[in-house]
């Protein structure tokens, strides 16, 4: 029997079963498609990453004997999406049978079973062996409870998978070192130069301008700086647990103008891809802690080990148990335009400026960027989340969607009502400058409430609170920012709502 193997440019897990052996009879399928660079405008780095990842697999399969069927996205014949490439592959190959592993995208899920019912030979679904949660393991978890507590559903996986563990209690004696992990970096420790892969990429930019896709962001093609095979994932490893481990838990939440990494890894987009599987990274990170416990706190490596066995399963739970709903949820009520600036970074505020820049720049930006700089600002100007959504899965490197929509309508704009986050993460001028120095180059003060040389932050703190406040009367967490609301006087409130509404309807003045 002839069968067709299809390979998602996410599925780049050189140790699935599937190539435990070789068979002649088998043929695997890989395409960069227009359906999938033209859902969302994505960064030029993320295409090029990601391209080049799938193409190097491709060639890795090819070399180790595997019969690969790959179609560029140049390639005359390329059929562009994805019935059209597999029923066009199933005719002119004699295939006899389709088989997929399941994607981690819901709106590929829908299209494969509509696929695999529209064709008439037998269709068979694979798991991607790569998380170490099933779609419905959160769910089964918390079935009968109110709330999805990220705390409960982490500590039961360590305890399943006995990772950081003492018999039945955690290493070093609390669950969680959150409260350690929130230190802001002023020039000590020394941060290491970033491991950077510095590959020309010219080639296959110049492939993807001639496709005519629609990017956006900034790329240097001759110094490409990301992964994209399984040895390079594995250098960035092995160069986060030598080099940058012992000190990140302490500055995870840091931000500073002349460090954009700081001690973060850069594995999501290794992970994301599946050429790093979260198994293999949390065995990796926690056999060098063990080896090197006496030069190493436990709060750094739990700190790590929370992002990845606790947030990035839960999320993916989240996001399988809530989807298609999920997507549509504006439980806020929001529905102001994204300013331009999001696409420029021109903009007045310096941790904006800085934040939405490098992203523009790199592809990147840590949680805290992500969450209490950009988000925060879209939250406070009333964004809509679809915009939110469809910005933030564009121009990150390691952004699809099973992870990036729960982050960002779920934990950073509160559309889903709290069903990730008890309360919206928002904030004024003061948690940024408390965990980073962006308000000391700034033009405008951090501690000035109200007036022409305040803090933006500030106004649209109270503005949020005060137009929202009904949405969060019974959010206990909320109260005591809802107590310091009441106290304000009439005038003061006028103020700085007149000044809020000014920075949302002329956000790019600002």
């Amino acid at each position: 029997m002839k069968t067709l193997r299809l390979i998602l440019g996410d599925q780049l897990n050189l140790s699935h079963s599937w190539f435990n052996q070789v068979n002649d009879d088998q043929l695997y399928l890989m395409a960069e498609m227009r359906q999938e660079t033209d859902y969302v405008k994505h960064h030029v780095q993320k295409v090029v990453g990601f391209f080049s990842s799938m193409r190097n697999f491709a060639n890795t399969l090819e070399d180790r004997g595997y019969n690969i069927l790959y179609f560029k996205i140049g390639d005359r014949n390329n059929p562009q999406n994805l019935p059209d490439l597999i029923k066009t592959t199933i005719s002119e190959n004699n295939i006899e049978k389709f088989e997929y592993q399941l994607p981690d995208e819901y709106r590929l899920d829908v299209q494969l079973k509509e696929i695999g019912e529209s064709i008439s030979i037998p269709t068979e679904v694979f798991d991607t062996e790569h998380f170490y949660t099933s779609r419905d393991e959160l769910k089964n978890h918390f079935k009968g409870k109110k709330q999805l507590l990220m705390e409960s559903f982490y500590r039961m996986m360590r305890k399943k998978h006995h990772i950081l563990m003492n018999n039945d209690q955690p290493e070093g004696g609390n669950w969680n070192f959150d409260h350690s992990n929130r230190k802001k970096w002023d020039g000590s420790p020394n941060i290491p130069k970033e491991l950077s892969f510095n590959k020309d990429v010219s080639e296959l930019l110049e492939e993807i301008k001639k496709a005519e896709l629609n990017t956006f962001g900034n790329i240097d093609a001759e110094n490409f700086p990301w992964p994209t095979t399984y040895e390079e994932c594995k250098r960035l490893l092995e160069f986060f647990c030598s080099d940058l481990l012992k000190h990140f838990g302490d500055y995870q939440d840091a931000l500073h103008t002349d460090e954009k990494y700081l001690f973060h890894s850069r594995l999501s987009f290794a992970m994301n891809s599946k050429m790093l599987s979260p198994q293999e990274v949390i065995v990796t990170v926690v056999d060098y802690y063990y080896e090197h416990k006496n030069q190493i706190h436990i709060s750094q490596v739990e700190g790590f080990i929370r992002q990845i066995l606790g947030w990035r399963e839960y999320m993916r739970g989240v996001y399988w148990k809530e989807m298609p709903a999920y997507a549509k949820m504006n439980k806020l009520e929001n529905h102001n335009p994204l300013p331009d600036f999001f696409w420029t970074g021109k903009i007045k505020m310096n941790c904006l400026h800085k934040a939405i820049g490098q992203s523009l720049d790199d592809a990147y930006a840590h949680h805290i960027q992500r969450l209490m700089v950009i988000g925060n600002y879209a939250l406070l100007t009333q964004v809509h989340p679809d915009e939110v959504d469809a910005w933030y899965l564009g121009v990150y490197m390691d952004a699809i969607e099973w992870v990036e929509i729960t982050n960002t309508r779920g934990m950073s704009q509160f559309a889903d009502g709290g069903l990730v986050a008890t309360k919206p993460y928002v904030s004024s001028a003061n948690y940024i400058n408390k965990m980073g120095n962006y308000c000391k180059e700034c033009s405008y003060s951090h501690t000035v409430k109200s007036g022409e040389n305040s803090c933006p932050f500030n106004a649209l703190y109270w503005n949020f609170l005060e137009e929202k406040k009904a949405h969060f009367k019974n959010n206990q967490r909320m109260s005591m920012m809802l107590s310091l609301l009441e106290k304000k006087s009439k005038e003061e409130l006028n103020e700085l709502q007149e000044r809020a509404r000014n920075i949302i309807a002329q956000p790019d003045q600002f």
